[in-house]
């Protein structure tokens, strides 16, 4: 306000001239609207507000699934809480012993398997994406199993397991 009274123009008034010019239309503007319009990804078209007949239909919620319902997210909180005393045991005692640590690896496993699905049911929702959803849960399910893989190769050939690889990267010591 005081600088325009002096006749000193600031750095907001003195660019936008050019942020508005038309090049800025003609060039920026169809950038964009590639990034929102995706030659790969299709989406489903949705109704206004998600809403499906009119206000005098009747409610159809969605059918009960056991394994996606209340059941599944009391036994994932039942995984986390399983989970921290076996995360703490090796702080406290020092070492660990190899049912204890495939336990927790199998736990820990399912735990971010659990995480990742609820990120790709929250964010890539099959009603809006359809085949795109069904594509990351299999892709989801692949990586789970060459984790699964890749932790049993670690609990039977390295020694220590997942607590061994933990303390062996916490120890690591840079080489000059």
């Amino acid at each position: 306000m005081i600088f325009a009274r002096l006749g000193i123009k600031t750095l907001g008034t003195a660019l936008r001239p050019a942020v508005h010019s038309p090049l800025h239309h003609s060039v920026f503007r169809p950038a964009s609207a590639c990034l929102s319009r995706s030659l790969f990804i299709k989406t489903i078209p949705q109704p206004v507000g998600n809403i499906v007949g009119n206000v005098n239909d009747a409610y159809v919620g969605p059918t009960p699934n056991k394994f996606t319902g209340s059941r599944h997210w009391t036994f994932e909180r039942a995984v986390t809480i399983c989970m921290t005393p076996l995360i703490i045991t090796p702080f406290i005692t020092g070492s660990i012993s190899a049912p204890i640590d495939a336990a927790m690896a199998g736990l820990l496993l399912y735990h971010c398997y659990a995480g990742w699905e609820s990120c790709i049911i929250d964010y890539i929702p099959r009603r809006v994406y359809g085949v795109w959803h069904t594509a990351a849960m299999w892709l989801l399910i692949f990586g789970t199993a060459v984790s699964g893989y890749g932790v049993y190769v670690l609990e039977t050939s390295s020694a220590g397991g997942l607590w061994g690889l933990c303390k062996r990267i916490w120890k690591h010591k840079k080489e000059d």
